[in-house]
């Protein structure tokens, strides 16, 4: 009985860390990605390469806030997708979803079921 408990965590632990390179490498691929495709993008729309450092004070405050709310969203979007493909691959090969990730099964509208 202890055995197959520590089977079972050795399990766990070896699934944690797989699921752990898994997603750290795809939200990596997927940043490096969506960079570049935004660099490209910005330089075809304004003529200019993007802001370096959006902090430096030479570069305009409009310029610096677009560069930040677009590049910002960009590679947000690509990780959390990539991410969430990373999870589908995992749970197609596991039979499980990675560790601390569970399902959102909860409406938001719904009333707790305790709640008086």
């Amino acid at each position: 009985m202890a055995k197959d408990k520590s089977q079972k965590k050795e399990k766990q632990k070896d699934s944690s860390k797989f699921w752990s390179i898994l997603s750290l490498a795809a939200a990596l691929i997927a940043a490096t990605i969506a960079k570049k495709g935004l660099n490209t993008s910005w330089k075809a729309a304004t003529g200019k390469n993007p802001p370096a450092n959006p902090a430096d004070p030479d570069v305009d405050v409009w310029e610096a806030v677009l560069w930040a709310t677009v590049s910002g969203t960009a590679i947000g979007l690509a990780r959390m997708l990539a991410t969430r493909r990373a999870a589908i691959y995992y749970a197609k090969s596991t039979g499980h979803l990675p560790p601390n990730l569970q399902k959102d099964d909860q409406d938001a509208d719904a009333a707790p079921a305790d709640a008086t």
